[in-house]
């Protein structure tokens, strides 16, 4: 279904209720899009494809037992976590499982959520299916992590419900994969203890997602490599000062280097937890507890090792004036994807920050699986 299809869907849907709009009064597709991870975010259903769509997490019994009374719901998760469960993911990338007739909301939580998995291991058995098309549910997953909810969807066919947000599964698909255009929101001097002379740009997507911020130290010449950080939010790291992670050194670190040369600017990048979220976070930490470590834990949870978009760093770059840097950074990936976006990077600048006995299995690890150069 193409937008301009979209459009008409909701221009007769107004007709009928008594409206005629002008067009430009309709959402876009990218609107749309935020609003159905709003409704997931809450336990409303969604519209994809023609199938009702709802987030595991989120799910209430009540609109379980209205789907079920719709058709043969599945159990939409992702490989990573269906390698966990022993579940074959025959298309590459999800698995959809048979929802049993006798399974309740706890089972179906624990399908999703692997808390609970040393504790009872036995879930199946799970039987998955096979052939047809997976673009909605493929959708769906995509949706769910862009709400930074667990990527565990349940879906049953169904016909339009007005009331719902609907979007086609294809376009979805496309706009979630897309790079968001930043929009510059408000900038103002900020004296900082690593630099007095400082300034704070604050970015909007137009996609709906989180601002992402721009801390100027000084004033770079926009014609030179200018000395730059991408650093992803750590709300434990940055703010509590945990001792799991090196965040929050490092963030200290790149600011002093930067007051200290007197200019430079440190991009921070609203993608907490490696792109999944706070909650999942904290759900990778509880697992890391248990003895997994931090990709084992986010593969359980079924996510990638990295969940990030560091588009969003050279998109930010340009939208400051500079074509060139020095990157601070010890991932060799976020070298590649400047490079690979036309901001030309001169050197990578390494960002040693001190062990302690709390993080040195996570900076381990960080260096044998993700490739970071400690």
């Amino acid at each position: 279904m193409e937008l301009s299809e979209i459009g008409t869907m909701f221009q007769n849907v107004s007709k009928i209720r008594g409206r005629d709009p002008d067009m430009s009064l309709l959402p876009t597709l990218a609107e749309m899009v935020s609003r159905a991870r709003a409704d997931l975010r809450m336990g409303l259903p969604v519209m994809i494809g023609g199938y009702l769509t709802a987030a595991v997490e989120t799910l209430t019994a009540d609109r379980l037992a209205a789907m079920r009374a719709l058709g043969q719901p599945v159990i939409v998760l992702t490989e990573r976590r269906a390698s966990t469960l022993k579940a074959r993911a025959y298309d590459g990338g999800l698995a959809r499982v048979d929802l049993p007739g006798d399974a309740d909301l706890t089972w179906l939580r624990d399908l999703a959520d692997p808390a609970n998995d040393l504790r009872h291991p036995m879930k199946g058995p799970l039987f998955t299916q096979r052939q047809g098309d997976t673009t909605a549910h493929r959708a769906s997953l995509a949706l769910a992590k862009s709400a930074q909810l667990l990527p565990a969807t349940l879906m049953v066919p169904a016909p339009p419900l007005p009331d719902l947000t609907q979007l086609p599964d294809q376009p979805l698909l496309a706009q979630l994969t897309q790079e968001a255009a930043m929009a510059p929101v408000a900038a103002a001097r900020l004296p900082l203890l690593s630099a007095e002379r400082s300034r704070l740009h604050i970015f909007r997507p137009d996609d709906g997602g989180a601002e992402h911020y721009a801390i100027e130290i000084g004033d770079p010449p926009r014609d030179s490599d200018v000395l730059t950080r991408l650093h992803s939010a750590c709300f434990t790291g940055d703010v509590l000062g945990s001792l799991k992670c090196d965040c929050g050194p490092q963030l200290h670190a790149a600011l002093n280097a930067m007051g200290q040369a007197g200019a430079g600017v440190l991009l921070y990048l609203n993608q907490e937890g490696r792109g999944i979220g706070l909650a999942n976070k904290m759900r990778a930490y509880d697992l890391q507890n248990q003895g997994f470590d931090t990709v084992e834990a986010n593969h359980r949870l079924g996510f990638e090792d990295d969940e990030r978009d560091f588009r969003i760093g050279a998109a930010l770059l340009k939208r400051l004036g500079f074509s060139s840097a020095r990157l601070m950074t010890n991932n060799p990936r976020k070298v590649a994807m400047l490079e690979g976006h036309d901001i030309r990077v001169t050197q990578r600048v390494p960002l040693i920050t001190p062990r302690n006995r709390f993080n040195t299995d996570y900076l381990d690890t960080k260096a044998e699986k993700s490739g970071h150069l400690l």
